[in-house]
Protein backbone atom coordinates (compact mmCIF):
# COMPACT_ATOMS: atom_id res chain seq x y z
CA UNK A 1 0.00 0.00 0.00
CA UNK A 2 0.61 3.55 -0.43
CA UNK A 3 1.70 5.96 2.59
CA UNK A 4 0.10 9.54 2.79
CA UNK A 5 0.75 12.13 5.16
CA UNK A 6 -2.60 14.33 5.88
CA UNK A 7 -1.81 17.61 7.67
CA UNK A 8 -4.81 19.38 9.00
CA UNK A 9 -4.05 23.37 9.70
CA UNK A 10 -6.22 23.82 12.72
CA UNK A 11 -6.52 27.82 12.33
CA UNK A 12 -7.23 27.62 8.56
CA UNK A 13 -8.93 24.43 8.83
CA UNK A 14 -7.55 23.25 5.77
CA UNK A 15 -6.20 19.82 4.48
CA UNK A 16 -3.13 18.07 2.52
CA UNK A 17 -2.43 15.31 1.53
CA UNK A 18 1.22 14.05 0.73
CA UNK A 19 3.43 10.76 -0.42
CA UNK A 20 6.60 12.42 2.13
CA UNK A 21 7.39 14.08 4.61
CA UNK A 22 9.87 16.35 2.49
CA UNK A 23 6.78 17.02 0.36
CA UNK A 24 5.15 18.84 2.90
CA UNK A 25 8.20 21.50 3.07
CA UNK A 26 7.56 22.31 -0.74
CA UNK A 27 4.14 23.72 -0.40
CA UNK A 28 4.09 24.82 3.45
CA UNK A 29 6.46 26.40 5.76
CA UNK A 30 7.62 25.41 9.83
CA UNK A 31 6.26 27.87 10.04
CA UNK A 32 2.40 27.06 9.15
CA UNK A 33 3.11 23.26 9.90
CA UNK A 34 4.35 24.29 13.84
CA UNK A 35 7.24 21.70 13.57
CA UNK A 36 10.25 21.77 11.75
CA UNK A 37 11.31 19.14 9.18
CA UNK A 38 13.80 17.55 11.16
CA UNK A 39 12.04 17.11 14.04
CA UNK A 40 9.17 15.66 12.12
CA UNK A 41 11.33 12.69 10.42
CA UNK A 42 12.43 11.08 13.33
CA UNK A 43 9.08 11.76 15.23
CA UNK A 44 7.45 8.44 14.45
CA UNK A 45 4.53 8.83 12.44
CA UNK A 46 5.13 5.04 10.41
CA UNK A 47 4.46 3.64 14.09
CA UNK A 48 0.81 5.00 13.60
CA UNK A 49 1.72 8.01 15.49
CA UNK A 50 -0.09 11.26 15.45
CA UNK A 51 1.71 15.05 15.71
CA UNK A 52 -0.96 17.84 17.32
CA UNK A 53 0.27 21.00 17.99
CA UNK A 54 -1.28 24.46 18.36
CA UNK A 55 -1.14 24.58 14.55
CA UNK A 56 -1.52 21.14 12.67
CA UNK A 57 -2.38 17.67 13.32
CA UNK A 58 -0.08 15.57 11.41
CA UNK A 59 -0.67 11.60 10.84
CA UNK A 60 0.47 9.29 8.40
CA UNK A 61 -1.77 6.57 7.21
CA UNK A 62 -2.15 4.14 4.37
CA UNK A 63 -3.61 4.99 0.79
CA UNK A 64 -6.39 2.10 -0.01
CA UNK A 65 -7.01 1.28 -3.42
CA UNK A 66 -9.12 -0.70 -4.90
CA UNK A 67 -7.96 -4.18 -7.57
CA UNK A 68 -6.37 -3.47 -10.80
CA UNK A 69 -8.49 -4.26 -14.06
CA UNK A 70 -7.11 -6.48 -16.39
CA UNK A 71 -7.37 -3.71 -18.98
CA UNK A 72 -4.71 -1.34 -16.49
CA UNK A 73 -1.99 -3.96 -16.18
CA UNK A 74 -1.46 -4.25 -19.67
Amino acid sequence: MTKVIHVHLIHGRKNYYFGSISAIYTVLTEEEVGIKKSSLLHAGLADGGVILNKKAMIRQGELIRGPRTEKEKE
